[in-house]
C-alpha cells in the first residue's frame, strides 16, 4: 500500500474509509511524507508495518523520526522512498524524486509532494505517486497506491475515489 500527503488532520479528521478496506490486506505500508500529525503514523501501523520519510511539511519531531530519504528492499525489488520536494520551486516533484536515487540504486521511486498520481518508467525505473487520500487539489478524485511484487516483477495501480469520508 502506498500513501502521501495525508495532511491531517488539516484535510481530513480520519482516514478515508475507501482507504481503510484496502489497509486490512497490506502487507507493508509506504508513506511518502506530509502526514503532518504521528497520529497518522499511529493508527496506519495498527494495519501493517509502515515505513515512511518526512514531507515539507511536517516539522522537526517528524523529520527526525523519518528521514527524507529511505531504501527500502522488498523481495528483489529496490524501492527509494522520498517526498519530493526540494528548494528549486521550478523543478517539479517527478524530476526531484528520479533525481534522488542513483541510475543502478534502486528499482522504483516512490514519492509524493505533488498530489498528482503518477505512474511511469523513466530510465528502466518507475516512477510512483499515490496522489493524497485526503487532499486532491486540482484532481478530480482521491487516491492512493498499490504495489504488488512478484520476485523483480512489479504491478503498480492506483485506487481512486470520490469522498475522502
Amino acid at each position: 500500500m502506498v500513501v502521501s500527503d495525508t495532511h491531517m488532520p488539516r484535510m481530513a479528521k480520519k482516514l478515508p474509509e475507501r482507504l481503510v478496506r484496502e489497509l486490512g490486506s497490506a502487507d507493508r505500508i509506504l508513506h511518502a511524507g506530509d502526514w503532518t500529525s504521528e497520529d497518522v503514523y499511529e493508527e496506519l501501523v495498527r494495519y501493517a508495518p509502515v515505513e515512511g520519510v518526512a514531507g515539507n511539511n511536517d516539522g522537526e519531531a517528524l523529520s527526525a523520526k523519518f528521514g527524507f530519504r529511505k531504501r527500502i528492499q522488498c523481495g528483489e525489488v529496490r524501492i527509494g522512498l522520498v517526498h519530493g520536494h526540494g528548494k528549486n520551486a521550478r523543478i517539479t516533484a517527478e524530476q526531484q524524486a528520479a533525481a534522488a536515487f542513483g541510475p543502478d540504486e534502486v528499482d522504483v521511486v516512490v514519492f509524493g509532494h505533488s498530489h498528482v498520481p503518477v505512474s511511469k518508467k523513466q530510465g528502466g525505473v518507475l516512477l510512483f505517486n499515490p496522489g493524497s487520500p485526503t487532499d486532491k487539489r486540482r484532481q478530480k478524485r482521491y487516491s492512493f497506491g498499490i504495489l504488488e511484487i512478484d520476485g523483480k516483477e512489479i504491478k503498480a495501480k492506483h485506487v481512486f475515489y470520490d469522498s475522502k469520508e
